[in-house]
């Protein structure tokens, strides 16, 4: 049995202008113990799906279950079996950490599970906040109260929509230690991250979304294996040639661009010499699950431009 089902899912909002199609036959499936990556671009229809999923928003169309509840008709089922981690902080400001952790157990029916309750808190670095209230918590540490009443009772399925937006560097890795411990002990994990590098380390498999469809569905492994292309790194403060600006990704002073081979990458430097731009820094590297989230993005606005055309 899948942890996660996603059937022909669609999701239409009307709007002043007319109806706005945020999801179109979305369909693939997470395995019970997998840790499975949702990504694309804001607006890709990613946090609309999670909404369906938790019973937030009701899909136009399809059908979607959780651990074989399906999460219409049989929502209370299908809620038991979820902790979900939403993008926005939201809390409680009369309560404690405790005290909003055992309301939260209190929801599922939960009762008797401060032990338990006890674990998440030194897990996620809250022991010493335990008895203070909300509202003296900073913006990272209410992120870590909302992870700590996801997990409370203990969910097969755990949810984590943007969990590390805007928190600092200790709380990622607090938290992926210990969700990647929930992992090997069975639970399923469904992550949207915009740091592609967390979901390039954690996630077994990968679907990414772009105007409400998915556009790629595989292994990451299978995923990185399809960019057999090498990236061109260097820092410069001069502007590139325009034929070379359009293959590359600028970041400041940081430029990248993609190169098959070492005959590639000697004519891009040679072009950027006979170009005048001065180059510093220079490194060769491997693509990343950023190089093929772009190309895929890339690719599939291709398409899109082509079937209208």
């Amino acid at each position: 049995m899948a942890a996660v089902t996603f059937q022909s899912v669609s999701k239409t909002f009307a709007t002043p202008h007319g109806p706005f199609q945020a999801l179109s036959g979305v369909s693939f499936e997470i395995a019970e113990g997998e840790f499975f990556g949702l990504l694309g671009p804001n607006g890709a229809g990613k946090t609309t799906l999670i909404s369906i999923l938790a019973g937030l928003s009701r899909a136009s169309g399809g059908r979607v279950s959780v651990m074989g509840h399906d999460v219409q008709n049989d929502f209370a089922a299908a809620r038991r079996m979820l902790g979900v981690v939403p993008q926005e902080l939201v809390y409680d400001p009369f309560f404690s950490v405790r005290e909003t952790l055992r309301l939260q157990s209190g929801y599922f029916g939960v009762k008797n599970n401060d032990r338990w309750i006890d674990e998440l808190l030194a897990h996620l670095g809250l022991t010493d906040k335990a008895d203070a209230n909300m509202r003296q918590l900073s913006g990272g540490m209410k992120r870590r109260v909302l992870v700590a009443q996801a997990l409370v009772h203990k969910p097969p399925v755990i949810v984590l929509d943007e969990p590390t937006a805007g928190v600092d560097v200790e709380l990622r890795q607090t938290l992926w230690q210990f969700v990647s411990q929930l992992n090997r002990q069975g639970h399923a994990v469904l992550l949207t991250t915009h740091y592609l590098e967390e979901a390039e380390a954690l996630c077994t498999r990968l679907a990414m979304l772009k105007h409400g469809h998915v556009v790629a569905l595989a292994d990451t492994s299978e995923l990185l294996a399809q960019a057999s292309t090498n990236v061109l790194r260097f820092k410069t403060d001069d502007a590139l040639p325009a034929d070379m600006a359009r293959l590359a990704r600028v970041t400041g002073r940081v430029a990248q661009m993609p190169a098959r081979n070492a005959e590639e990458i000697e004519q891009r430097l040679a072009a950027l010499r006979a170009a005048g731009v001065r180059v510093e820094d220079v490194e060769i590297r491997k693509a990343d699950l950023e190089d093929v989230f772009i190309h895929v993005m890339e690719t599939a606005q291709d398409s899109a431009a082509g079937v209208t055309a």
